[in-house]
């Protein structure tokens, strides 16, 4: 890189403010809830992700199974 593009860099550099998160003004950040509110919404837990997870876990076991039967078991005993 040419001294003068350095120059220029360090010049803009010098000129940039430093970051501030969005959660620094309080317009960003969401309202407290009550301890009650937040219990009721984590109640039920993730059924979602079980839901997917569970399907997931399914899916490799049926998949296992095939292979199983009808790949290892028809080539017989090892040796």
């Amino acid at each position: 890189m040419p001294a003068s593009e350095t120059a220029s860099q360090a010049a803009e550099d010098a000129t940039v403010q430093a970051h501030h998160s969005a959660a620094a003004l309080p317009e960003h950040v969401a309202a407290p809830i009550a301890a009650d509110a937040a219990a009721r919404a984590l109640k039920d837990g993730p059924l979602g992700a079980l839901l997917v997870a569970s399907i997931a876990v399914g899916l490799l076991f049926i998949g296992w199974m095939a292979f199983y039967f009808l790949l290892f078991l028809p080539r017989g005993p090892i040796g």
